[in-house]
């Protein structure tokens, strides 16, 4: 199986970043370990702040990967063009977030790309990660 994580805008600051509300690990740590439990799955990753980026690396995973795990960043509540992506690509694509943006500012509960993924997964910090892999495997 290939699953390909694309997290968005900030999330390289994992770590740094709001420690209250996104842990004190950095993605790379993370991922080395989420790897590491499962090796059998070939897990590819990439990040950018640029939404064109993010655009091209869902659309680029289209018939390359078995699901896509995305983390908008705060594009989820904003980019038209990322959900257009997600709905134009076979993949199926499960939106991951960190935090529960339900329980954070009213403008964060509003997700422009939940309606085209397969499935939403929130407030479980890093594990969030975890469990979208999990909806693939299972």
């Amino acid at each position: 199986m290939k699953i390909l994580i694309i997290n968005g805008p900030n999330l390289n600051l994992l770590g740094k970043r709001e420690p209250g509300i996104y842990g004190n690990s950095d993605f790379e740590t993370y991922l080395a370990t989420l790897r590491s439990a499962h090796p059998a799955v070939q897990i590819d990753y990439t990040q950018s702040n640029i939404e064109g980026e993010i655009i091209d690396a869902i659309q680029q995973s289209d018939g390359k990967y078995d699901g896509v795990l995305l983390n908008a960043g705060g594009y989820t509540h904003t980019s038209v063009a990322i959900a257009d992506a997600i709905g134009a690509i076979a993949t199926p694509v499960v939106e991951v977030h960190i935090s529960c943006i339900l329980a954070r500012e009213d403008f964060r509960h509003i997700s422009l790309v939940a309606p085209v993924c397969r499935g939403s997964i929130m407030g479980f910090g890093l594990d969030s990660y975890r469990l979208g892999l999990l909806s693939f495997l299972n």
